[in-house]
C-alpha cells in the first residue's frame, strides 16, 4: 500500500462517528485475530455452562463481536460488516447526531436483547442479530422513503430488512439468527418510538441519566427525554393518508 493510499484510509477512518468506529474496529480485530488463531476459537461462543458455571464472562463481549471467518464463511462476514459500518453509521450520524447517550442506550439494550435470543436459540455468536437491528430501525424510521440497494435499486425502507432477509435465505439457506434481530430491532423501535408517539403511551426505553453525565451531547443539543421523540418525529415519513411531519420526503431518497 503506499503512502497516498495509506493516508487515504486513515482519513477516511478519521471520518467514522466514534461509536461506529468503535463497533467496527471490534467486529474486525476480534474475528481476524480469532482467523489467524490469535485467539482461540472455542473461546468465542456463547455457552451457558462455560459463561455462568465456568465464569467465562468475557464471552459476553466476544460474541457479540466474533464471526469465524474462513473461505466459506468470508463473503457472508465481508457483508456483515458492510452493513453494520454503513447502517450503524447513517443511525449516529444522522437519527443520534450529538446524542452518544441514547445510541449507546440504543446498543445496551440491542446487544442485551440479542445475548438473551442467542442463548434460547442456542445460537454461538449474535454479529448477524446486532446488524439486522441497526438496520431494521433505520429503516423503520426511514419507513416510506426509498433507501439505496445494490446495482442501484431503491427500495422503500419498510421492504429493505425482509429483502435482505429473503436473500440470505435462498442463498445461504438461514434466517433464524437474522428474524431475531428483526425482533429484537421492532421491540425497540416500537418502544422507543411508534407506542409513545402513535399510541400516546408511556416511555419504557427513555436513557437513563448516568449515560449523558458519562457521555454529554453536543452543545447544539440538549439532554431532554422528549429530543428522542422529535428525532423520531422529524426524520420519520408517515405513510398515505397521513400529515408529512417534513416537508416533501414521501418520495425523497436518501443517499448512500
Amino acid at each position: 500500500m503506499t503512502s497516498s493510499h495509506s493516508r487515504e484510509m486513515k482519513n477516511w477512518y478519521k471520518t467514522i462517528p466514534p461509536l461506529t468506529k468503535m463497533w467496527f474496529t471490534l467486529v474486525v480485530v476480534i474475528p481476524v485475530l480469532g482467523g489467524l488463531n490469535i485467539l482461540t476459537d472455542k473461546l468465542m461462543y456463547l455457552d451457558w455452562d462455560s459463561l455462568f458455571t465456568g465464569g467465562e464472562i468475557w464471552r459476553l463481549v466476544t460474541a457479540t463481536f466474533y464471526y469465524p471467518i474462513s473461505i466459506q464463511t468470508g463473503v457472508h462476514y465481508l457483508i456483515t460488516v458492510h452493513f453494520i459500518y454503513k447502517y450503524s453509521f447513517k443511525l449516529e450520524d444522522d437519527v443520534f447526531t450529538g446524542r452518544p447517550a441514547d445510541y449507546i442506550s440504543m446498543m445496551i439494550f440491542s446487544w442485551l436483547a440479542c445475548f438473551c435470543a442467542a442463548m434460547y436459540l442456542n445460537i454461538g455468536t449474535f454479529l448477524d442479530m446486532s446488524m439486522f437491528v441497526v438496520l431494521y430501525v433505520y429503516c423503520m424510521i426511514y419507513s416510506d422513503v426509498k433507501l439505496p440497494f445494490w446495482f442501484g435499486f431503491r427500495i422503500r425502507g419498510r421492504y429493505l430488512p425482509w429483502i435482505v432477509l429473503t436473500a440470505r435465505l435462498l442463498v445461504e439457506h438461514r434466517f433464524i439468527s437474522e428474524l431475531a434481530g428483526i425482533a429484537v430491532g421492532h421491540v425497540y423501535y416500537f418502544l422507543k418510538f411508534k407506542y409513545p408517539i402513535d399510541f400516546n403511551g408511556p416511555s419504557f426505553l427513555e436513557t437513563p441519566r448516568f449515560l449523558y453525565k458519562l457521555f454529554p451531547s453536543a452543545e447544539n443539543s440538549s439532554d431532554d427525554q422528549d429530543d428522542g421523540d422529535q428525532l423520531y418525529r422529524a426524520r420519520h415519513v408517515w405513510g398515505e393518508g397521513n400529515k408529512l411531519v417534513t416537508a416533501q420526503l414521501g418520495d425523497a431518497s436518501v443517499s448512500s
